[in-house]
């Protein structure tokens, strides 16, 4: 693959990846929590990369093409980021509080993780109308080979951006439990606006 289309990519990429959304909102409250920045990010980019397995597979074309199982996914979706946006409505992090997190744990967080990047059908589809685009059908690389490379580049320009969102909430909120509360309700008001914004586009 040409460098060059690698360049072009990467900027692409790092453009969704700077766009505060649900995976924002997520690294926010993971830093707000203490130490679950790792395995929220983890969990994500694992969501992430399941997407880019199922395009690279072709099952990505095979779903779109459907728009029944395509409206599910987005309804999950969905369902789940109503779900915790809802929590941090009501429950926003606090960070002395929630660095013991008794009931916390770090498989919990990834999970978590995974099922906002996995479930979250705008990931679903900009992977699938992205990563094809920055193919070569006249590359000695096979297409679905193509993909995964392009989506593991996806996944360091995450890892490095959701590590410093996850992080730069944990130091700059650390001692400011009021912002802390704030910005917890402001994430979960952001994941609620993203799903709303989802569901009304299916009922078009």
């Amino acid at each position: 693959m040409a460098m060059s289309v690698l360049t072009a990519f990467w900027a692409v990429s790092l453009l969704f990846v700077i766009t505060p959304g649900a995976d924002w909102a997520y690294a926010i409250s993971a830093g707000m929590r203490g130490r679950w920045v790792v395995p929220a990010v983890v969990g994500m980019l694992s969501g992430h990369l399941l997407v880019t397995l199922v395009v690279a597979a072709g099952v990505g074309s095979l779903i779109a093409g459907h728009p029944l199982a395509l409206t599910l996914l987005t309804l999950a979706g969905c369902v789940y980021l109503l779900w915790l946006g809802a929590n941090l409505l009501l429950s926003p992090a606090v960070p002395e509080a929630g660095a013991g997190g008794g009931q916390d744990s770090g498989s919990r967080w990834a999970f978590k993780g995974l099922c906002v990047s996995g479930l979250n059908p705008k990931v679903f589809l900009l992977f699938l109308a992205l990563l094809p685009q920055f193919t070569d059908p006249q590359s000695n690389w096979p297409l679905p080979l193509q993909i995964l490379l392009l989506g593991l580049m996806h996944l360091g320009s995450s890892l490095v951006i959701y590590l410093m969102v996850g992080y730069g909430a944990k130091a700059v909120l650390r001692t400011r439990p009021a912002a802390a509360q704030a910005v917890g309700r402001l994430s979960g008001g952001v994941m609620i606006l993203i799903a709303v914004g989802l569901i009304a586009g299916q009922l078009r």
